[in-house]
């Protein structure tokens, strides 16, 4: 009987290290979206629905009217997700700094008299 357990090892160490070389495609489609319309983690995968509006005719003497439709729809796996957290955090920390967006006050407590 053998044991496998220590090749299993290194073949595990040896996928950990490996070089992932990014290749572009530039006939990937991209895809508009305007919104977010909902995003879901279901304790496996992160899926986020991204939308479009599209705005009614304007009629005169009545209110603006539109609707909003799924532009695509992203499932990410949890590594992928929290690669897309830590990156959006990362934009947003740059966009504060370059004065586009403002960090959000907090609240000042109240006392309980």
């Amino acid at each position: 009987m053998s044991d496998t357990s220590g090749s299993q090892k290194n073949q595990d160490s040896k996928a950990a290290k490996a070089t992932v070389r990014y290749v572009d495609r530039p006939e990937c489609a991209e895809t508009f979206a305007d919104s977010i319309n909902s995003v879901f983690f279901d304790g496996q995968t992160m899926r986020i629905e991204f939308g479009i509006t599209r705005m009614d005719d304007m009629k005169k003497d009545q209110a603006l009217t539109g609707r909003r439709y799924p532009a695509c729809r992203l499932v990410l796996a949890p590594a992928a997700a929290i690669d897309l957290i830590n990156k959006m955090q990362q934009t947003a920390a740059a966009l504060q700094q370059a004065g586009i967006v403002r960090q959000a006050e907090k609240a000042p407590a109240t006392q309980k008299g």
